[in-house]
Formats: C-alpha cells, structure tokens, sequence
C-alpha cells in the first residue's frame, strides 16, 4: 500500500486506529504498531524499527502520537 495519501484519507486512517483504545486523537505505541502493520507494512522493512518509529513520530516526548506528529512523519516519507 502507497504512502501517498491525502490529509483526508491520512486522518481518517488515524482516527481509525487511535480510537481502539484511550485517547482518539493519540496513537499509543500498540495502536501505531496495528496502523503500520496494516496500512504502511514496507515501513518496517530494514533498519527500521517500530520503536525507532515510534521515537520519531513521538516529537514532544509524551509517549503518545498526536495526529500532527504522525503527519509530520508521514510528509517526509512521501517526498
């Protein structure tokens, strides 16, 4: 499945997955884990990891993933 995607469709894959547990604007390590798997499977792929992903993506350090922190990510993987 193709990174390239609109912020539309980037969100509503987003709230998909942050809603399963806690708070549904915040991707806990566990429900990014389950977006990734799903949706970006060939970000795993080689030296990347789903923690060093996660520290990535979790910009301010709160141990969740907000929506712009994901999609800060996400911008740059597209390009």
């Amino acid at each position: 499945m193709s990174t390239k995607k609109s912020p539309e469709e980037m969100k509503s894959i987003f709230q998909k997955y942050a809603a399963k547990e806690g708070d549904p604007n915040q991707l806990s390590k566990d429900e990014l884990k389950l977006l990734i798997q799903s949706e970006f499977p060939s970000l795993l792929k080689g030296p990347s990891t789903l923690d060093n992903l996660f520290k990535e993506l979790d910009q301010n350090g709160d141990g969740e993933v907000s929506f712009e922190e994901f999609l800060t990510v996400f911008k740059k993987i597209a390009q």
